[in-house]
């Protein structure tokens, strides 16, 4: 019975705090489905976003959070603060209202004119473009 004890003790102390949210992996009946963690939006941010060159797919592996920056748009946050920003062909409206959405990549890619986010209550948007995003220093009004 004392020989449990450490045991119990240390999976305790594991488990305490929160995780932080990562981008999950699932495979449901041998479908690979991405659960993405939306982040909240900062309040004043001190670096806008310039839209550059456009990609046609992006590792689905590699991203690891999102952010929604519109109604037909998403950004995705890579490794080392990189972002992607993907347009939807439509408004999507209902990605706004959870913390999570879906992503089910035949390859591995998510792919522009290919692919769909699903958000959590069933809708489906799906991406018409991508764009790299170039950090930039907003300008300070004195």
């Amino acid at each position: 019975m004392f020989g449990v004890w450490p045991f119990l003790l240390a999976l305790f102390a594991v488990q305490s705090g929160p995780a932080p949210q990562t981008i999950t992996r699932m495979v449901v009946e041998q479908t690979v489905v991405w659960r993405v963690p939306l982040q909240p939006r900062p309040m004043m941010a001190q670096i806008e976003w310039i839209e550059g060159a456009g990609l046609k797919c992006i590792p689905v592996e590699n991203i690891r959070r999102a952010l929604l920056s519109g109604p037909e748009r998403v950004d995705f946050v890579f490794a080392r603060g990189a972002r992607v920003r993907a347009e939807f062909d439509e408004d999507c409206p209902a990605l706004d209202y959870y913390g999570n959405f879906y992503l089910q990549p035949r390859d591995g890619k998510l792919c522009a004119g290919r692919d769909v986010v699903h958000s959590r209550i069933g809708g489906s948007c799906t991406i018409g473009s991508f764009r790299r995003l170039v950090p930039r220093l907003k300008r300070q009004i004195p």
